[in-house]
C-alpha cells in the first residue's frame, strides 16, 4: 500500500514537476518532516503550558498590596504586548543571548547554555503569557466580591483565596478568550525560523531549498498541518469548557 501511494506521487511528479511531494516517497525528506512537526509539536506544548502558569501567577500578583510588584507586572506586560513576537525572538536570542554562560563539552568548542530552541521557548511563552495575564485578570474581575470576602471569613489567607475559590472561578470564565490566545500562540511558533530552530517550517523551506520543485507541496504541508494542530487544540479547550460549565455563571 505504502508502495503504492509512492510509486503515484513520483508519477505526479513526472507529470506535474511543480508538485513534488518528495516528502512522501523519499526516506530521508520525510524524515525531516517528522523531526519538523515533533519539534514543533514540543514547542507549542511547551509554550502553552509555560504561558498559562504565567498568566495565572501574574494574574495574582497584580493584586498584590505591594506597588512595586504591581509596577514590575504592569512592565512586563507592556512590553511583550506592544513589540513583535518576531522582534522579541530576535532581542532574547541575539541580545540577550550574548550574556549567557557558556559551556564546553569538548574541550575547545564553547556552547551557549541555552539553546535556540530554549530561547524560543521563553521568548514565545512570556509573549503569550502576557495576554494570559490580562485574560485571567479580567475572569478575577468577574468573580463577585462577596465570594472572596466569604472565603476570608473563613480564615483564609490570600493565597488560599485565589487558589481554592477566585481562579476556579475566574477560569470558567477566562475559557473563551484563552483558547483564542493559545491558538494565536500555537500559529505564532512558525516565527522560531527566524533563530533557526528545526520546526516544521524551518525543515520545510529547507526541503524546497535543496529541491525547488517541491515549494507548493511544502506548502501545502504546512496548510494541512497547522490546521489540523489548530483544530486538535480548539476541540479540546471546547471539551475542557464544556466539562467546566456552571449552570447559570460565567462559561
Amino acid at each position: 500500500m505504502l508502495q503504492a501511494i509512492q510509486d503515484y506521487f513520483r508519477e505526479l511528479y513526472e507529470a506535474n514537476p511543480s508538485w513534488n511531494f518528495i516528502y512522501i516517497y523519499d526516506p530521508v525528506q520525510a524524515q525531516r518532516v517528522l523531526d519538523g512537526l515533533l519539534m514543533t509539536v514540543w514547542l507549542s506544548v511547551v509554550c502553552v503550558i509555560l504561558s498559562v502558569v504565567i498568566g495565572v501567577v501574574g494574574a495574582w500578583l497584580q493584586g498584590s498590596p505591594v506597588r512595586w510588584v504591581r509596577a514590575i507586572v504592569q512592565g512586563y506586560i507592556q512590553f511583550f504586548r506592544n513589540t513583535p513576537p518576531l522582534i522579541q525572538l530576535l532581542f532574547f536570542y541575539f541580545a540577550l543571548g550574548q550574556f549567557t554562560p557558556k559551556y564546553s563539552p569538548d574541550g575547545w568548542l564553547e556552547v551557549p547554555i541555552i539553546s535556540n530552541v530554549g530561547w524560543a521557548i521563553i521568548s514565545l511563552s512570556f509573549f503569550a503569557g502576557a495576554f494570559n495575564v490580562e485574560i485571567f485578570r479580567s475572569g478575577i474581575e468577574a468573580v463577585p466580591e462577596s465570594t472572596k470576602e466569604a472565603s476570608e471569613s473563613l480564615g483564609m489567607n490570600r493565597l488560599q483565596t485565589y487558589g481554592y475559590v477566585v481562579l476556579p472561578l475566574a477560569f470558567r470564565v477566562s475559557l473563551p478568550a484563552l483558547n483564542n490566545n493559545l491558538v494565536n500562540l500555537v500559529k505564532t511558533t512558525t516565527q522560531a525560523i527566524v533563530i533557526a530552530v528545526p520546526e516544521l517550517l524551518y525543515q520545510l523551506v529547507s526541503i524546497y531549498n535543496d529541491y525547488s520543485t517541491a515549494q507548493n507541496a511544502c506548502m501545502v504541508l504546512m496548510f494541512v498541518v497547522y490546521i489540523g494542530l489548530v483544530g486538535i487544540l480548539v476541540l479540546t479547550m471546547n471539551r475542557w469548557e464544556r466539562a467546566m460549565r456552571i449552570p447559570g455563571y460565567g462559561a
